[in-house]
C-alpha cells in the first residue's frame, strides 16, 4: 500500500455508495491567535528613534511606543544576517550557520551563509500552524552565489516557508533604482514618478495583507517587513532631507550630551547613568575645518530625512491595520538588527562601493558631491561620528560587541493584549527570543520535526510575561556574542566583553567586565575589583562557543568574501536581447582582467539603444549605439572612461566589438572595432580592483539605475541583436589586500 493510500483517513469499497471519502483537513490557528507583523529596520542604533532619545523625527514608532512598550535591553548579534537568522528561527546564529553574513562565510559549521534545515524559521512553523506568511524587503540570508536565476533557490523566502515574497537578496539595496525580486524571478525595476523603495515595501505588505484578507477574512497572517532603511546608500526626499537643514551643525559631541539628556528624562535609560566617552576614532567636531563640518552635517541631514521617511511609511502601515480593524489583536514589533555604523570613516562617503573595495574617496570628491547627497546620484553613507550618536549612550559600532554593536531599540504593540502603553521594560532579551515569544502568543509550540527534519532545540527564552508583567525579573540566564573576533556574553545582570584588533593574538584581547544590572551603557570596567567574576565569564564564554559553532575564531571581514563568491572557470558568456537581469553574482567577472566584448548586430540609419549593460552608475561598463555612433563607457571609482567611434556605423548588419587589454594593475587599453576595423582605443587606469560593475547584466536595454548619464533607462536596442558573448582572458590579478583571487575556483 502507498504511503498516501496509508494516510487516507476514509474507507474505499467498490463504489462511492459503500465508501467514506476522507479530505484532509486543512490547518487552523489557535482561536484567538494574533496576527503577527515584524518590523526590521537596518543600521539603526540604540538612539536613533525620537522615543529612545533623538531628535530625528519618527513620530508613528513613538505613538505605538506610547500605547506599546520599549525594551531598553534588547540585543542583537551586531550584523545583519546573523541577527536576520537567529530572529526568524529563535537559535544562536553560530549554531544554525549564520556566524557571519551570507556573503562573508566561510564553510565552518557555525559560518555556512546559509540556515541549517535543522532550524525551521518562523513561517516554517507558522504556515502549517494555519498561518499566510509574506515577507518584504531585505532578505540576506542565502549564499552569495546562490542569487541567480539557477539559484538554488532552497534558501530563498520561498523556500523557507514564506508564501509570496517581494524585495532584494542582498545586504543593501538602492532605493531609487533597486533591483528587485518578486517569489523566485527577477523582476524590472519599478519607473514611476517619485518612486522609493521604502514606499513600495509598505505597499506590497498592505497588498499582500489585503489580498489574504479579502480571500479569507480573519485567517492570521505573518507579515516580516525587513525594510532596507537606514542602510547605507542613504536615500531620502529631498523635502525630508531639506527638513533638517541646519539641525546638526553643532555637530555630533553635543548631540550625544543632548541625546543623552532626552534618554534620561524619557526613562529610555536608568537614572545615574554615565555618558561614555567619545570614541577615540571619532574626531571632535571643532577639530575639523568649516568645509568638513557642513559637508558631516549634510550627511546627518540626508540619514535623518531618510529615518524620518521611513518613520512615515510604517504609519501607513499601521493605518492600514487599524481601518481594518486588524490591529487590535496584531503581535507588531519594530526593531534594528544592529547597531549604528562607522564604515562611513572620518567624513562619510560618497560612494560606499569604494569603501567595500579597500579604495579611499579624496575629500575633494566628497565635498564635490554634497548638494547631492540622498539623490539618485549617489551612493553615500554618513560619517562615523554620527553613527556614534546614533548609539548613544553606548560605546563602539555595528559589527562590535559592546553596547553600541549588540543593544538595539524594540518596540513592541499589541493592544488586545498590552493594557499598559508607554512603559519601559528593562528585561534582558536578545533576537533569538522573539520566536518563542511569538510562538507563546499565538499558543503553537515548536516542532521537534519540520518536512522530516529533526530540530535542534530554541535557544531563545520567551519574553512573553512581560507584556503583563512589565517590570517582572527577566527569564533569560546567558547570552553570548562574537563577530568578527569580538567577544562578549552576559549573564545574571554581568557582561565581559572585549573589543579585538584584526590581526592580534585572540589571547591578548583584554576583556572588560561590566555590572550592567547597574552600570546600563558599559562605562566602568570592573575587571581589576571582581577578577573571579571575569574568569568565570570568560571560561563559560568558551564552553557557549564550542556548543554553539562559534570557532574558529575569525577576524577577517570583506576578505572572506571570496570563500562565499567562487569566481566561475568558464571564460566565455553569451547574452541575447530581452533576457531578465542577470544577477551581479553571475556576471562575467572583468575586473583586473582583459576581456572582449562581441556583438552580432544589425543596424538601420536611425537605429540607438543599449547592446550591453553591466552595473550602475556607480559602477559598471555598457556598450551602445547613440546617434549612429557606438559608444562604450566604463564608470571607475574616480571617473568615467568613455570611447565613441568617430563616424557613425554604417547600415546592414556588424560584428562591434570593445576590447581591453589589462597591462597592470588597474589598468589597460580599450579597443574599439567594427567588422576587424579599429574605431578607436583609450587608455584605462584606476579601475576598479574587485567587481567592476555595481548591479546586473542586461542585453539589449538597461534597467536600475543607468550606467550611462547619456541616456534614460531602459533604452532599449532599436536594431537586432543576434548574439553578445563575453570573452574573458586567463590572466586576471588579484586586489593585493586580499586573499589570492585565483587560487578560488568553482566547488
Amino acid at each position: 500500500m502507498s504511503q498516501e493510500a496509508e494516510k487516507f483517513g476514509g474507507v474505499i469499497g467498490r463504489s462511492y455508495q459503500d465508501s467514506k471519502p476522507w479530505i484532509v483537513p486543512e490547518p487552523s490557528a489557535p482561536p484567538g491567535a494574533p496576527n503577527v507583523v515584524i518590523i526590521v529596520l537596518d543600521d539603526v542604533g540604540f538612539g536613533h528613534l525620537g522615543c529612545y532619545g533623538s531628535t530625528i523625527e519618527t513620530p508613528r514608532i513613538d505613538a505605538l511606543a506610547a500605547s506599546g512598550r520599549r525594551y531598553n535591553n534588547f540585543h542583537t548579534t551586531a550584523m545583519c544576517s546573523p541577527t536576520r537568522a537567529s530572529l526568524l528561527t529563535g537559535r544562536n546564529h553560530h549554531a544554525v550557520g549564520m556566524g557571519m553574513i551570507a556573503d562573508w562565510c566561510t564553510g565552518y559549521p557555525g559560518y555556512q551563509g546559509q540556515v541549517t534545515r535543522r532550524a525551521a524559521t518562523l513561517a516554517e512553523i507558522l504556515q502549517p500552524a494555519g498561518y499566510n506568511c509574506f515577507a518584504v524587503g531585505k532578505w540576506h540570508l542565502a549564499r552569495l552565489r546562490d542569487w541567480t536565476a539557477a539559484g538554488p533557490f532552497g534558501q530563498w523566502p520561498l523556500g523557507r516557508g514564506f508564501e509570496r515574497y517581494y524585495g532584494f537578496l542582498a545586504s543593501l539595496m538602492d532605493h531609487w533604482n533597486p533591483e528587485l525580486v518578486c517569489d523566485n524571478h527577477a523582476i524590472p525595476t519599478p519607473r514611476r514618478p517619485g518612486y522609493h523603495l521604502t514606499e513600495d515595501l509598505i505597499e506590497r505588505a498592505i497588498g499582500m495583507i489585503g489580498d489574504q484578507q479579502a480571500a479569507a477574512p480573519g485567517k492570521p497572517f505573518f507579515s516580516y517587513v525587513a525594510l532596507g532603511a537606514c542602510h547605507s546608500p542613504h536615500h531620502a526626499p529631498r523635502s525630508h532631507i531639506d527638513k533638517y537643514a541646519g539641525r546638526f551643525d553643532e555637530g555630533w559631541d553635543v548631540a550625544r550630551e543632548r541625546w543623552f539628556a532626552r534618554q534620561l528624562e524619557l526613562g529610555i535609560v536608568p537614572a545615574g547613568s554615565h555618558l561614555t566617552p567619545m570614541n577615540e576614532a571619532v574626531r571632535p567636531w571643532d577639530s575639523m575645518s568649516p568645509d568638513e563640518r557642513r559637508l558631516c552635517a549634510r550627511h546627518q541631514e540626508v540619514f535623518a530625512g531618510f529615518l524620518d521617511h521611513t518613520d512615515q511609511q510604517i504609519g501607513r502601515l499601521v493605518d492600514y491595520l487599524g481601518e481594518r480593524d486588524l490591529l487590535d489583536n496584531t503581535l507588531l514589533m519594530v526593531l534594528s538588527d544592529n547597531g549604528a555604523t562607522e564604515e562611513g570613516g572620518d567624513f562619510g562617503d560618497a560612494n560606499i562601493r569604494r569603501h567595500y573595495q579597500f579604495l579611499d574617496e579624496p575629500l575633494e570628491q566628497k565635498l564635490a558631491a554634497l548638494d547631492r547627497l540622498g539623490s539618485e546620484h549617489m551612493f553615500n553613507n554618513y560619517p562615523r561620528g554620527w553613527g556614534h550618536a546614533g548609539n548613544t549612550p553606548l560605546k563602539w559600532f555595528k559589527m562590535h560587541t559592546h553596547g553600541g554593536g549588540v543593544r538595539d531599540p524594540l518596540v513592541v504593540h499589541w493592544p488586545a493584549r498590552m493594557k499598559q502603553g508607554g512603559l519601559v521594560s528593562a528585561q534582558f532579551c536578545h533576537c533569538s527570543d522573539i520566536v518563542p515569544t511569538v510562538l507563546e502568543a499565538v499558543g503553537v509550540d515548536a516542532p521537534a520535526t519540520v518536512q522530516g527534519v529533526e530540530q535542534m532545540p530554541i535557544h531563545g527564552t520567551s519574553f512573553l510575561h512581560t507584556f503583563d508583567e512589565p517590570r517582572a525579573p527577566g527569564r533569560k540566564k546567558v547570552q553570548y556574542f562574537e563577530l568578527l573576533g569580538h567577544r562578549g556574553i552576559w549573564a545574571d545582570g554581568w557582561k565581559a566583553v572585549t573589543h579585538h584588533v584584526q590581526g592580534a593574538d585572540y589571547e591578548s584581547d583584554r576583556w572588560e567586565l561590566y555590572h550592567v544590572d547597574v552600570d546600563f551603557t558599559e562605562s566602568e570596567d570592573v575587571a581589576l575589583r571582581y577578577p573571579e567574576k571575569l574568569r568565570q565569564l570568560v571560561e563559560l564564554w568558551w564552553e557557549q562557543a564550542e556548543m554553539h559553532h562559534v570557532l574558529p575564531l575569525d577576524d577577517r571581514d570583506r576578505q572572506r568574501i571570496l570563500f562565499t563568491y567562487k569566481l566561475p572557470s568558464r571564460q566565455r558568456y553569451v547574452f541575447e536581447p530581452g533576457m531578465d537581469r542577470l544577477s551581479v553574482v553571475a556576471a562575467p567577472p572583468v575586473a583586473n582582467r582583459s576581456y572582449r566584448i562581441v556583438a552580432d548586430v544589425e543596424l538601420a540609419a536611425d537605429t540607438a539603444g543599449v547592446i550591453l549593460a553591466a552595473g550602475t552608475r556607480f559602477g559598471g561598463y555598457v556598450l551602445f549605439v547613440e546617434g549612429g555612433h557606438l559608444v562604450h563607457e566604463y564608470v571607475g571609482p574616480d571617473r568615467r572612461w568613455v570611447l565613441e567611434s568617430g563616424a557613425a556605423l554604417a547600415p546592414g548588419r556588424h560584428i562591434l566589438e570593445f576590447e581591453f587589454a589589462r597591462h597592470g594593475h588597474g589598468a589597460g587599453t580599450g579597443t574599439m572595432l567594427c567588422d576587424g576595423v579599429v574605431l578607436g582605443r583609450i587608455e584605462m587606469r584606476n579601475m576598479w580592483p574587485l567587481g567592476a560593475t555595481a548591479g546586473g547584466v542586461y542585453c539589449g536595454y538597461d534597467d536600475g539605475s543607468p550606467v550611462s548619464d547619456r541616456y534614460r533607462c531602459p533604452f532599449t536596442f532599436t536594431g537586432t541583436i543576434h548574439q553578445v558573448s563575453v570573452e574573458l582572458a586567463d590572466d586576471q590579478l588579484a586586489n593585493p589586500g586580499l586573499e589570492n583571487l585565483l587560487s578560488i575556483s568553482e566547488d
